[in-house]
């Protein structure tokens, strides 16, 4: 496993990494939304975070966008999840920022049990307004 800094050549491989985990643990969410947050991801989200993408076996299998020190995004191809890149890329953005700060869907209970073996702890439960779940932060 390698990780690097995010770079334009890698778009494709990280918007179809981020689909294939979103539909996955977020299955609320609409075609619609998804598509919306794809253009989101292309234009708005990738252009104004530190991302930072993992490499297995020579290709990009998933990615961290950092916003400060709140992860705005970790995923990872659902075939390698449990296989130690979500928690590097974890241990990544912790090294570069120390003290990281994370929102997860109530109903991703795949992600709720990721972050909470990463040691955190979520103190606040609010409404994600743009699909009407409750998330924690």
């Amino acid at each position: 496993m390698t990780i690097r800094p995010y770079q334009s050549s890698d778009l494709d491989a990280v918007l179809s990494s981020w689909e294939n985990a979103t539909r996955l643990a977020h299955p609320f969410m609409t075609d619609a939304f998804i598509a919306q947050e794809r253009k989101n991801t292309t234009e708005i989200y990738l252009p104004n975070t530190d991302t930072w993408v993992i490499e297995i076996d020579d290709s990009v299998q998933g990615f961290i966008a950092l916003m400060g020190n709140e992860v705005g995004a970790i995923f990872v191809r659902p075939r390698y999840h449990r296989r130690g890149a979500g928690k590097a890329l974890m241990d990544k953005a912790r090294d570069l920022h120390g003290n990281l700060e994370v929102e997860v869907f109530k109903v991703n209970s795949s992600g709720r049990a990721f972050y909470k073996r990463y040691g955190f702890k979520f103190m606040e439960e609010k409404i994600h307004e743009p699909t009407d779940n409750q998330s924690y932060a």
